[in-house]
């Protein structure tokens, strides 16, 4: 296993090391590969380089935990509606027993991660599945549909154990929108932001940069 406090993707942002180009993260995301040792490339399972597959998009400020999961690729030609979940139609070219098989692929569409998404070490996240600004994905919890936001889930399957906040102060974090503030503005409302006061902090959107 590769040395983690060794590694040239520590402290590193993912914008700044991923290769995949259907990976696509915003600012300051970032993946804590401490126990796995390895970069976040490994996490995205099954994805591929090539133009129009699907893509795993990730928002600004998500913090993703050793370990994460994020199975791409649809189905992978595994049909569940069939008499065979075998994939035949991948091995005829060595396989002569196999040949007329049809692809059973179905993709699954981008994976979408919002902002400020907190994902435990080891959960699994789905094809396809969208999750929220503000979530928080329980350590080890297998995600297999969308994830509303602000909103807590752990387990297997993943299930909603709480919102971080109430409706109405989860609709004050959705109009701000602060991880789209320009860095100045964050380091003007820096205390802000790591305290509490969501309200003082939406008032100082509104006073401050709403109107800029």
């Amino acid at each position: 296993m590769e040395n983690y406090f060794e590694s040239p993707f520590r402290g590193v942002t993912l914008d700044k090391q991923v290769a995949n180009p259907n990976i696509i993260v915003g600012r300051y995301s970032y993946y804590s590969g401490y126990y796995h040792g390895h970069c976040f490339d490994d996490c995205a399972r099954y994805l591929s380089p090539d133009e129009g597959a699907d893509q795993l998009l990730i928002g600004s400020f998500c913090s993703i935990g050793s370990g994460a999961a994020f199975i791409m690729a649809g189905n992978q030609g595994h049909r569940n509606d069939w008499v065979s979940t075998f994939p035949f139609y991948y091995w005829m070219e060595n396989e002569p027993a196999f040949a007329g098989a049809t692809n059973g692929y179905q993709p699954a569409g981008d994976t979408v991660i919002g902002n400020d998404v907190w994902i435990g070490s080891e959960a699994i996240i789905m094809p396809g599945v969208g999750i929220g600004d503000g979530a928080i994905i329980g350590t080890r919890a297998l995600v297999t549909c969308n994830v509303e936001p602000y909103t807590i889930v752990g387990g297997n399957p993943a299930k909603t154990i709480r919102k971080r906040f109430d409706d109405r102060l989860i609709g004050l974090f959705l109009e701000m929108k602060w991880w789209d503030w320009p860095d100045d503005q964050l380091n003007a409302a820096m205390p802000l932001l790591t305290g509490g006061e969501i309200e003082e902090l939406h008032r100082h959107w509104l006073e401050n940069i709403k109107t800029s």
